[in-house]
């Protein structure tokens, strides 16, 4: 499912240094954090690309997407792919990571694959030299979720979702405690919800095309019911068919994947806004853990071998997140610095020495 390749990348000097104190005036008290496994910044920020949107042998009939995606404006065909990113997240929070604008954001890892993606984003840190495959292998590093697990005022109050199955690992949930809902897992416990009942009786019988990668849907509303019925602080969501359509070389299903996720995250939003502990207390960080490539051939692939597929971005919306909107300003940002961000947002300081700075724009 997920290339591995190998290159060493000499990082850039990050361009911004931030506060480390504490600060008792932020509004946040909760987390969603939330991936797009290997979505584009090209799809981002300029929606349909039109080297694929009619090309019979990555969708199934020629034309069929035109009408649901193709504008000859890349700032409309934006919108017609990510409506909530574009209507809701660019006039009330930020989106990084268009090149156009030297708004640039990387991996600070030099894998540009999953494993070392995520743990990045979790853990505040590269780690080439122990992460460095998609291996069932428990994550030696300890994650965001794991430090504020081990926080009397969060524990229990911590859950991560996935629809790849190596997520259990990624978290290392048999040593941080955190619930790893992943792959093919179902909802547990004597107290499940009539939802929950009906979504483990449908993954049984919805098989989805890959083997270690269930389909989205079974994941997001896994993880809506969570939030309904135990309120997490903090929340962890990986969405996964966006890569695994690409590297089917299906940009069909990967445009309707990547349109079907950006409705998943309204109605997560719709939900924090609805909710008496979300409400207005709640950021949502939205980011992915590698790019890929731009041509017919390389963009079902990333990893060392694509020169580009450390190119990602990062986009986030709260009560301490100033409504920025696309950022334009030039700069180099890493998804490393998401961990510490998170923990800055709730008046904390980010405990691994090894961690980046936080992307301080982010931070009111």
């Amino acid at each position: 499912m997920k290339r591995i390749r190998f290159f060493f990348l000499v990082m850039g000097v990050l361009a911004f240094q931030p506060t480390f104190s504490q600060n008792s005036t932020y509004k946040t008290e909760n987390v969603v954090l939330i991936t797009l496994d290997g979505l584009r910044w090209q799809e981002l920020f300029k929606g349909a690309d039109s080297l694929f949107i009619d090309d019979t042998g990555m969708i199934k009939s020629a034309g069929s997407l035109l009408s649901d995606f193709w504008h000859e404006d890349p700032m409309v065909r934006r919108q017609l792919l990510l409506p909530f990113f574009w209507n809701t997240i660019a006039i009330q929070g930020q989106i990084y990571g268009n090149r156009a604008h030297g708004n640039r954001v990387n991996n600070a890892n030099s894998m540009w694959f999953s494993f070392p993606g995520y743990n990045e984003v979790l853990c505040g840190f590269a780690d080439d030299e122990r992460i460095n495959s998609n291996a069932k292998i428990n994550n030696p590093n300890v994650t965001f979720l794991e430090y504020l697990n081990q926080n009397p005022e969060y524990q229990g109050k911590v859950f991560a979702f996935g629809s790849w199955d190596v997520f259990p690992y990624i978290v290392n949930e048999e040593r941080s405690g955190v619930p790893v809902n992943a792959g093919f897992d179902k909802a547990e416990g004597n107290d499940l919800t009539d939802v929950e009942k009906t979504i483990n009786r449908l993954q049984s019988e919805i098989r989805g095309p890959w083997g270690g990668v269930r389909l989205d849907p079974f994941t997001h509303h896994f993880a809506m019911e969570t939030m309904k019925k135990h309120k997490p602080r903090v929340t962890y969501i990986a969405y996964g068919e966006t890569d695994d359509w690409a590297h089917d070389n299906e940009y069909d299903q990967y445009l309707w994947s990547a349109r079907q996720t950006d409705a998943h995250i309204r109605e997560i939003w719709d939900f924090i806004q609805s909710d008496p502990q979300y409400k207005d207390k709640t950021t949502m960080i939205i980011t992915t853990d590698h790019g890929r490539g731009t041509n017919k051939s390389s963009w079902r692939s990333h990893g060392s071998s694509i020169p580009i597929a450390g190119e990602i971005w990062i986009a986030a919306i709260g009560p301490d997140t100033p409504p920025g909107g696309e950022m334009k300003t030039p700069g180099q940002w890493q998804s490393a610095m998401i961990a510490r961000t998170i923990f800055q947002l709730l008046g904390m300081e980010y405990p691994d020495p090894k961690a980046f700075p936080a992307v301080k724009e982010m931070v009111r």
